[in-house]
């Protein structure tokens, strides 16, 4: 498994993904205009030319980013790989001075495996609720917020 930078050329892919873990319920969809601008957000892993998961480390407010579209293909699940995933965003986050990642997910508890601890959404920057607009569950929000401080 290779875990790198996303390309341009695989926003098509990326927004694939994202589908498929909406389609399951646990995704928020994703435009393919909005992958494209923030196609420098967006990690992969590729295993044998396959895209076989995403995620985007997206930086929100001064030492806050968020990780936001994690998702692995339903036969690479279990192997570890989602993980080592968000591990390169958190090294990443530190690189660019991030202090705190926090997610809002449907499936808290992948996330608290990790080190994330479960926060009110009320502690977040107002910023965030920009795209809570855009959501088809608006205004009944089905996600939980989670946070980790980096070292």
């Amino acid at each position: 498994m290779e875990i790198r930078k996303a390309k341009l050329q695989e926003a098509r892919q990326i927004q694939k993904l994202i589908e498929e873990g909406g389609r399951e319920g646990f995704l928020l969809p994703r435009s393919l205009s909005e992958i494209y601008e923030r196609i420098r957000d967006y990690w992969v892993g590729v295993e044998k030319g396959e895209i076989a998961m995403a995620g985007a480390l997206h930086p929100v407010w001064d030492g806050l980013a968020e990780i936001r579209s994690l998702t692995v293909k339903k036969k690479f699940q279990g192997k570890g790989w989602g993980r080592e995933l968000v591990e390169k965003m958190e090294e990443e986050a530190k690189l660019l001075g991030v202090k705190k990642i926090f997610v809002l997910t449907a499936i808290p508890e992948y996330f608290q495996r990790l080190g994330y601890r479960r926060i009110s959404k009320d502690k977040l920057p107002h910023k965030i609720w920009r795209d809570c607009l855009d959501c088809p569950y608006f205004p009944d929000c089905r996600e939980e917020a989670l946070i980790k401080e980096l070292d």
